[in-house]
């Protein structure tokens, strides 16, 4: 069994985000000690750091609440669970995309300074404007 604190440290999540997670119902059957603090068993933990998971994503609470019930109804809902999981996965492969097309500015330009710093092109902006 694991504490909120031994959870926090396995999943990299924060004791609030966890206290969160839990009160919101993502956690389904959080157990209690008989202190009356959450603990939680391998399995919980494997939903948690599937729920880290989701979050990186991009899912939003209620999206993951969505996706906690689907999996809980069982086998069924996969093609629906699947969906999910697509849709995130084309946004993400766009984000990536985007990403890339950024760094690739970014060499340009530290290429295009480069080569001004070491004297092989003279500068040029298109913002200062040179009087004739």
């Amino acid at each position: 069994m694991y504490t909120m604190m031994q959870i926090c440290r396995e999943t990299g999540m924060t004791y609030q985000t966890l206290k969160y997670y839990c009160n919101e119902g993502l956690v389904p059957g959080v157990k209690r000690d008989r202190n009356n603090r959450r603990i939680f068993d391998e399995k919980d933990l494997k939903w948690i750091r599937d729920l880290v998971c989701l979050k990186k994503c991009g899912m939003s609470i209620q999206e993951m609440k969505e996706y906690l019930d689907l999996c809980l109804e069982g086998e069924s809902t996969i093609p629906q669970r699947k969906e999910m999981l697509t849709k995130k996965q084309a946004a993400l492969r766009s984000t990536i995309r985007e990403l890339e097309d950024s760094v690739a500015y970014i060499n340009l330009k530290q290429q295009f300074y480069d080569e001004v710093l070491s004297g092989k092109r003279p500068y040029v902006s298109n913002l200062i404007r040179k009087e004739n």
